[in-house]
């Protein structure tokens, strides 16, 4: 029987091997000032547990004032008809669509936060994710209220599902029309499910903790919505397999949806409309304007919350860069446009696309420009990424850019058709203003009581990219030690 050698006898490692110490790659530092992990979730947990502040009161009542205007431009166009709208031959689509299609926009953004970040191991969404999701429902609720409204007898909207009837009067598969309700109403269920996962853990802990407080309503509140979540590893294994099989279901929405979309453009003979560059255009698009919503929305929170060590400046820069890149590609797509239209040799695709530019609507495609294209070239110069209130002044123009661009699109293509005798001019009536306008009013009321009521950070997501979550002490790297000094007693 063979035995083993003695250890004396293993042949030692070569002296220069002994010395040489594992390159340890920088890391950045995802929560700062070395927070510990009952910080993070009394600095959350308190925003919820805490007394209203002022702020938050005259917020509110100042969104539940302008969403009012949607209100009662909706009850108007319901008890008069859709003439009260500006829509008149040539011009059929207007605001309506513009609104809807900009809405839907703004929405991307958090679902390529939470699903495609997260597919990609990109640990820094986890700070910005959890209120870009909620920022995808409440922009989804706002773009449904125009395609809804738009189709004139309201009560008839429930033609637009395949629903038998009696009349045997079956919906149009063909319109472009009816492809966005199944994506947005696809795309709004798999958001709601995908946020709501995410939610679980951190319902459950504001359920302990207000059973804790003595507050058992709201204790059996949230405890009804974190479904019996214990935090047993089985819980967590589940928890995980489902959000990442949620994240694979609506990586592909983020492209379709936006995709679906401009179909709603493309497949038409329309010049300015019949071009193979939209779907890809509209995409970084949507990504573009919602990055920019995103920006938008988290540094006010950050000022007012104090949560410069959870949204650090690194989160910002990677947002700017984000915005940068889409930006570029939606300013390229513009001159794809005019390269293609040139190309072509077609005079009425020449014609849409010079009349843009240089016609009646030139004020409306230089804001555009101005806005898509020079604005987000700023972000290529780290002071201006550095600059907080400079990013979040930018990130307004961002998102004023974009539905310009919608309107451009839409407006300007329809309003100068084939034949002079088509032409014409679309001026928006009074309660088109008013209904979109009230818009901004129910997606601030909607976003500020998720920020009263729920938790806007994933807390465990969040510790989990702590230094001291890493068992094997990398991240403690980033605060200046080595690997090696971290392992030291």
């Amino acid at each position: 029987m063979a035995h083993a050698e003695p250890a004396e006898s293993v042949t030692p490692a070569h002296p220069l091997l002994l010395e040489v110490k594992p390159a340890v790659l920088p890391r950045a530092i995802l929560v700062e000032n070395n927070r510990s992990f009952s910080w993070i979730t009394e600095k959350i947990c308190n925003i919820i547990e805490g007394k209203t502040p002022t702020w938050w009161w005259v917020c509110f009542i100042v969104a539940c004032f302008v969403a009012s205007f949607t209100v009662a431009g909706i009850t108007y166009l319901i008890a008069t008809g859709v003439g009260v709208w500006g829509h008149a031959n040539p011009v059929n689509w207007a605001w309506d669509i513009v609104n809807f299609v900009f809405w839907i926009g703004i929405g991307h953004a958090g679902t390529l936060i939470s699903a495609i970040l997260c597919l990609l191991r990109q640990k820094w969404r986890t700070s910005i994710n959890r209120a870009a999701e909620a920022m995808t429902i409440f922009a989804v609720v706002c773009a449904a209220i125009f395609p809804v409204f738009h189709v004139g007898r309201v009560w008839y909207a429930w033609y637009l599902f395949p629903i038998p009837n009696s009349n045997v009067i079956w919906q149009n598969f063909r319109s472009p029309l009816e492809w966005d309700v199944f994506a947005v109403s696809t795309y709004g269920t798999v958001s709601v499910l995908f946020w709501y996962v995410g939610l679980i853990p951190d319902l459950a802990v504001l359920r302990d903790r207000f059973l804790t407080a003595g507050n058992k309503f709201r204790s059996f509140l949230y405890g009804l919505f974190a479904m019996g979540w214990r935090g047993s590893n089985r819980h967590w294994s589940n928890y995980e397999m489902a959000y990442l099989i949620l994240a694979g279901i609506s990586t592909p929405l983020v492209l379709s949806v936006h995709t679906i979309v401009s179909f709603d453009f493309a497949v038409s003979l329309l010049p300015g409309w019949h071009t193979t560059i939209f779907p890809p255009y509209f995409v970084a698009g949507a990504i573009f304007s919602g990055f920019g919503m995103v920006l938008t929305l988290m540094l006010p929170l950050r000022a007012l919350y104090g949560l410069q060590d959870l949204i650090t400046q690194y989160h910002i820069d990677c947002m700017c860069k984000i915005t940068l890149a889409t930006g570029t590609i939606v300013g390229y797509a513009y001159g794809i446009e005019f390269f293609i239209a040139w190309y072509s040799a077609n005079p009425y695709e020449g014609f849409a696309f010079v009349n843009r530019a240089f016609g009646h609507y030139a004020w409306a495609y230089w804001i555009m420009i101005s806005c898509n294209v020079i604005t987000p070239q700023f972000f290529w110069f780290k002071k201006v990424r550095q600059n907080t209130a400079f990013v979040w002044i930018l990130s307004i123009f961002v998102n004023v850019g974009m539905w310009f661009e919608r309107f451009v699109i839409i407006v300007t293509s329809l309003a100068r058709d084939f034949l002079p005798s088509s032409w014409g001019y679309y001026s928006p009536s009074i309660v088109e203003i008013f209904t979109f306008f009230g818009t901004f009013g129910v997606f601030s009321v909607l976003f500020l009581l998720f920020i009263r009521f729920l938790p806007i950070m994933p807390m465990a997501e969040l510790k989990a990219v702590t230094p001291q979550a890493d068992v094997h002490g990398h991240g403690l790297a980033g605060h200046g030690d080595t690997a090696a000094q971290v392992a030291k007693p």
